[in-house]
């Protein structure tokens, strides 16, 4: 933390005295050999611009503690309404925290950083207060709970959700049920698309909890893993999807050449090839192929899938396990629609066996989605 304060020093006193320095320093020569740097050479701009960005949250006050700049992130943590200016008013209008006004008027004093915590509506809030030339002040704010915990926090958060959501979305199934026999024909139409929306709902709260479940789960829980290998897992996930593949004339090319012996997840492996090649159907063209090799790399079994559809953007192919990222929609082939986490979770089962997934753009067309999981040994 003291080297955090020091380069955070630096940094205030770059930007709170520059117009100072700019009056009063006299322009010298360098000595030989000294590093030619100059203040003026970061703008104070560009500055303001890296505080907003920052995960911390940035108070500067003004000599007479007027509020000189504050960042989003302050402006949440001290819960500051965004729509309230708040610059140019002085800090003990703005905020009412007898911790904080007394570590600002013990380091005006004292010269010295100094640090505060408090509870900021229930959220553990702390404060460290960095003295500036001419008696300016740095206020840096973050909460006191771990990454983790606030991790764990958001994940609860999503599964708690995810799981009231399920009783009244069973509830609206019913009801559109009962619709659709009592409507006539010119209202069907609207009772069916309920339907599909409510069935994508669905299954979008099934994923979220899924995927809640494989956060909250330790990577490579080898007391659920068993002997499997890859090229069941391919034939069994295909099956699953094969009437689908059907109507669209699409087939599978696998080579089988390589079984891919591991040691894993049964349930969760299906499930990350499950939707890998749902992935690959839904973006091919009617009457192609879908292609499936394994092969060894190095300590890795390597399982490609590829489609001949259009390919990848550049941003689609940076964002695509992202979660609820849908691509440009021409590519689908499909008018089916999932919940856009199929592919989060096939990221996160990847990690959770220690391996993981990269998607490419194949030199011959389409995309070639490979996922890479640690090799064991053989299945007897």
């Amino acid at each position: 933390m003291t080297l955090s304060s020091t380069v955070l020093g630096l940094v205030l006193g770059v930007v709170l005295t520059l117009a100072v320095q700019r009056q009063r320093a006299k322009r010298s020569s360098p000595s030989p050999g000294s590093p030619k740097f100059s203040a003026g050479a970061i703008n104070t701009p560009q500055l303001l611009a890296w505080i907003d960005d920052a995960t911390q949250g940035w108070l500067i006050l003004a000599p007479d503690l007027t509020i000189a700049y504050i960042n989003a992130r302050a402006e949440r943590l001290l819960s500051i309404s965004r729509n309230l200016l708040v610059r140019g008013l002085p800090i003990q209008q703005v905020l009412a925290i007898p911790q904080l006004d007394e570590v600002i008027t013990s380091t005006r004093y004292q010269q010295r950083p100094l640090r505060s915590e408090w509870d900021q509506r229930g959220e553990p809030l702390e404060a460290l207060v960095l003295p500036g030339s001419d008696e300016w002040l740095l206020v840096l704010v973050q909460s006191r709970q771990s990454l983790e915990a606030q991790q764990q926090q958001q994940e609860r958060w999503v599964s708690d959700v995810a799981h009231e959501l399920k009783t009244p979305l069973t509830a609206l199934m019913l009801v559109s049920d009962r619709l659709e026999l009592a409507v006539d024909d010119g209202d069907a139409v609207l009772v069916q698309r309920l339907q599909r929306e409510l069935r994508r709902l669905q299954l979008m709260v099934e994923d979220l909890l899924e995927l809640s479940r494989l956060e909250n789960s330790l990577p490579q829980a080898s007391g659920t893993y068993s002997a499997l290998s890859l090229s069941d897992l391919v034939e069994g996930a295909w099956s699953s999807i094969r009437p689908l593949a059907e109507t669209r004339q699409v087939e599978l090319r696998f080579d089988e050449s390589e079984p891919g012996p591991l040691m894993g997840d049964r349930p969760r492996l299906h499930r990350a090839v499950l939707n890998l090649l749902d992935n690959a159907l839904r973006y091919s063209p009617d009457g192609a192929v879908v292609e499936v090799v394994i092969r060894p790399s190095g300590g890795w079994w390597m399982l490609s899938i590829r489609d001949h559809g259009q390919g990848l953007s550049e941003s689609d192919l940076g964002n695509m396990f992202n979660r609820f990222y849908r691509g440009d929609p021409s590519r689908a082939r499909s008018a089916r629609s999932g919940s856009g986490l199929g592919l989060a979770i096939v990221q996160q089962i990847a990690v959770n066996h220690g391996g993981r997934v990269e998607a490419r753009n194949h030199p011959g067309g389409g995309t070639c989605v490979e996922l890479l999981l640690p090799k064991s040994m053989p299945i007897p």
